[in-house]
C-alpha cells in the first residue's frame, strides 16, 4: 500500500463536496416532486403513522438518464467517481459524522413527546451517538432515515456505473465485470420495485437514527459493496464457463430465497390469512409466521442476503481474499443481528417465541445452525 498516494488520495476535494451536494440535492428534490406510492408505516407506541412515498425506481431512472445525456454531451465525465472514489469516500464519510452530531445534539433538546421525536437517552455519550437518541428525525419535509436508505442503495449504483465507464475506457471489460454488474443492477432494481417492503423492515420500524445507521447507508453500502468493482479494474480476471454458470445459479437461488422471504413476510403483516405456498399460513400465537420460507428458519431472508453476498464476489475469483470482503462482513453481521433479533424477540413474545422456537429450530441455515 502506497501511503505517499493513499493519505493525499483521501483529502476531500471541492469536486467531491460538489458530487455529494448535488447527489443529495437531487434526492431530496426527486423524493419530494416525483409521483409514488404512499406507504404507510408501522404503527407507533403513540398510535401515530408515518407515511413514506417511495418513488426510488423513478428517481433512479430519472437519474441515470440524465447522467447519461450528460455523458454523451460531454458536460459530465462517467469515470470521475473511479478516479476520485477516495476523495468522495472520506467526503461522504465527514459528512456522515456531522450529521450525526446534529442529530445528537438536535435529539438531546428535543422536547417532543412523540414516539418518532422523543429523546431516548441513556446518559452514555458514544452510546447515543452510535446507535442514536431519535426514532425518525426530519430535515424540513424529509424523513432521514428513509433517506439515508435510498441514498445508499442509489449511491451503489452509481460508483458501479462509474467503475464500469472507467472499465470500458481502460479496454479491460470482461465476463467477470459485467456478471459483477448485472447482479448488482439487478439486486438494487429489485430493491426500488419492492421499495414499499423496507418500510416494515427493524431498522425503519425501530432502530433509531445514530451514527451506526447512517454511516451504514452511506459509507458502508456504496463504498463497501463495490470493491469488486474496484478490484477487478486492477486484475484481469475470465471466469470458465463452468463457474459462471455455478455463479448466476447461486445469484438465482440466494435471489428466490432473499425476495420469497421478504414478500411472504411484507404480505403477511398485510393481511394474516394471505395463503402461502397455496397453504393457509401456519401462525404462532396470532403473531409469529411458521410458514413458508419462515417455516424453514427463523431468519430465512439472511441466508438468501448471504448467498447474493457471496455471488457478487465469485466472479473475481479466489486469487485473493479482498473481494470478499463483503460476504465475510455481511456473514459476521447477520449471525450478529440474528442473535440481538433473537433476544428482542424472546423479550416481547416470551412464551410465543419459545414455542415458535420448538416448530423452527434452525435460526439462518437450515440443518446446519
Amino acid at each position: 500500500m502506497d501511503l505517499g498516494y493513499l493519505v493525499p488520495a483521501l483529502v476531500p476535494s471541492w469536486n467531491s463536496v460538489v458530487i455529494l451536494g448535488a447527489f443529495f440535492g437531487y434526492l431530496a428534490v426527486a423524493g419530494s416532486l416525483l409521483p409514488g406510492k404512499v406507504i404507510p408505516g408501522a404503527l407507533l407506541p403513540d398510535g401515530t403513522r408515518l407515511r413514506y412515498k417511495c418513488n426510488g425506481l423513478l428517481s433512479l431512472v430519472l437519474l441515470i438518464g440524465m447522467l447519461g445525456i450528460g455523458a454523451w454531451t460531454d458536460f459530465l465525465q462517467p469515470v470521475v467517481i473511479a478516479e476520485q472514489g477516495l476523495q468522495l469516500f472520506s467526503a461522504t464519510f465527514i459528512f456522515s459524522v456531522l450529521v450525526t452530531m446534529i442529530l445528537y445534539a438536535t435529539g438531546c433538546n428535543s422536547g417532543s413527546k412523540s414516539s418518532s421525536l422523543k429523546p431516548h437517552i441513556s446518559g452514555n455519550l458514544i452510546h447515543d451517538w452510535w446507535f442514536g437518541i431519535q426514532l425518525n428525525p426530519q430535515f424540513l419535509w424529509i424523513d432521514l432515515k428513509f433517506f439515508f436508505v435510498k441514498a445508499g442503495m442509489m449511491g451503489w449504483v452509481l460508483i458501479n456505473l462509474s467503475i464500469l465507464a472507467k472499465s470500458y475506457q481502460d479496454a479491460t471489460l470482461g465476463q467477470a465485470m459485467i456478471l459483477y454488474q448485472l447482479f448488482c443492477a439487478f439486486y438494487v432494481l429489485d430493491y426500488f420495485v419492492h421499495e414499499e417492503y423496507m418500510t416494515s423492515t427493524w431498522d425503519i420500524i425501530a432502530e433509531r437514527l445514530g451514527f451506526m445507521l447512517v454511516f451504514g447507508d452511506l459509507v458502508w453500502i456504496p463504498f463497501t459493496f463495490t470493491i469488486q468493482g474496484w478490484w477487478l479494474l486492477q486484475n484481469n480476471v475470465e471466469p470458465k464457463t463452468v463457474a459462471a454458470v455455478v455463479n448466476c445459479f447461486i445469484f438465482l437461488i440466494g435471489y428466490m430465497v432473499f425476495r420469497g422471504a421478504n414478500t411472504q413476510k411484507h404480505v403477511f403483516k398485510k393481511n394474516p390469512k394471505e395463503h402461502i405456498w397455496g397453504q393457509p399460513p401456519k401462525v404462532v400465537g396470532g403473531k409469529l409466521l411458521a410458514s413458508g420460507y419462515w417455516g424453514i428458519a427463523r431468519h430465512c431472508n439472511y441466508l438468501g442476503d448471504i448467498l447474493l453476498a457471496l455471488s457478487f464476489s465469485l466472479p473475481c475469483g479466489f486469487h485473493s481474499v479482498v473481494p470478499y470482503f463483503y460476504p465475510i462482513y455481511l456473514f459476521i453481521l447477520l449471525i450478529w443481528r440474528e442473535r440481538r433479533d433473537e433476544a428482542r424477540c424472546a423479550e416481547k413474545y416470551k412464551e410465543i417465541w419459545a414455542e415458535y422456537r420448538r416448530l423452527v429450530p434452525w435460526r439462518i441455515f437450515p440443518y446446519i445452525y
